[in-house]
């Protein structure tokens, strides 16, 4: 994948009218959501940040949001908000999660690079901020192993991705023009089948044949693998540094102008969460997985969880230059058009957030508020 941004897309990116369906989730899971109560105490004598009787955060129950996972588990979030409760609702796609966002049912989110554009593009710019990052990595190519022995035996088969224009589908549709190969984008037909399918029975539909692997995130991927599927490609091997964005955090621009405080400490538990999560990887691992299951009713098998976690790297860094690179993708592939981006990143938090925490400080990528 290339490294470079093009000219083109320091001007930003917008999503194609015709093309509704470009704002499905990075996560490919369904829209219905739940609200979680927070059951962290506050501590005694603990003020309200701006006045707020809370905060609002949306996340999706999914390893690749390990930051909010960990965050929600281990109170990193109330013990930041004081006296401000930590109201946590769970998604299970992106639309749902950015129209919370727009109607403010939620301030503020964890969620993919995929919806957090057409999110933004779709309002002219208006609805939301990238605020900063969460994680990087944790997508593969997994194949049946009797039917896909190369990357070369791809071409033909039948090879699932969450859903139309998602992060991941978009990256599959590039790296098989990258091949020479040719897909008609939105049928998903041409040289190979493109078959666009929920997370949530993919592992079935590999099972039984229907399909021949499927490029997708974690635990899904580790999922394929323990019904016998072998990783054939790890999408970060495709990277400059393996690293790309997966997960962002993302914030109303309303509620970012009128509460910056509350914003400062959301953002600075997210950075102390995944300080923990570095320095206590095992800990951390089962945290996650603890609030998985509080938020699905059902944890996952160590199985799938071990290689699961240990794909996914947790970033306080949005990865902007790899944000614009996967838009470009999406644009060739020929599911956006006419972009516009400029604007999508307020990093001006996170950064004080990562001085006083003696961290180096992360880039926009030239696509920062000016």
């Amino acid at each position: 994948m290339p490294a470079n941004r093009s000219t083109l897309f320091r001007r930003g990116i917008a999503v194609a009218a015709a093309l509704p369906l470009l704002t499905l989730a990075a996560c490919g899971y369904g829209s219905k959501s739940t609200s979680t109560p927070s059951d962290q105490k506050v501590a005694a004598g603990a003020q309200k940040i701006d006045g707020l009787d809370s905060v609002k955060i949306g996340y999706f129950g999914n390893l690749t949001h390990g930051t909010a996972l960990v965050g929600v588990q281990k109170g990193f979030f109330q013990k930041a908000l004081g006296a401000t409760q930590a109201k946590y609702q769970i998604f299970n796609a992106g639309p749902s999660e950015i129209e919370a966002l727009n109607s403010g049912s939620i301030d503020i989110g964890w969620i993919g690079p995929s919806p957090a554009i057409n999110g933004y593009t779709k309002s002219d710019g208006k609805s939301l901020r990238i605020i900063g990052g969460s994680a990087s990595g944790g997508v593969k190519l997994v194949v049946d192993p009797k039917k896909i022995k190369s990357l070369a035996d791809v071409k033909g088969k039948k090879i699932a991705t969450p859903q139309l224009g998602n992060t991941q589908d978009v990256a599959f549709l590039n790296w098989i023009a990258e091949q020479g190969w040719k897909v008609d984008a939105q049928s998903g037909k041409g040289d190979v089948s493109v078959v666009r399918t929920d997370n949530k029975v993919t592992p079935d539909a590999f099972k039984s044949g229907s399909i021949d692997g499927a490029w997708v995130p974690e635990p899904t991927a580790s999922k394929l693998v323990a019904e016998g599927g072998k990783v054939l490609l790890d999408e970060s091997s495709l990277w400059p540094d393996k690293k790309f964005v997966i997960t962002n955090i993302i914030v109303s621009q309303k509620f970012l102008k009128e509460h910056p405080k509350a914003v400062e400490a959301v953002l600075k538990a997210s950075v102390e969460t995944n300080k923990w999560i570095k320095a206590n990887p095992d800990a951390a691992k089962a945290a996650a997985n603890q609030q998985l299951a509080v938020d699905s009713g059902k944890a996952l098998p160590a199985k799938v969880l071990d290689p699961a976690w240990k794909s996914i790297q947790f970033t306080d860094d949005p990865l902007a230059a790899t944000l614009d690179t996967e838009a470009q993708h999406a644009v060739k592939a020929g599911l956006l058009k006419d972009p516009q981006l400029d604007g999508i990143y307020d990093l001006t938090l996170l950064n004080k957030v990562l001085k006083a925490e003696g961290e180096p400080t992360v880039s926009d990528a030239g696509l920062g508020v000016k």
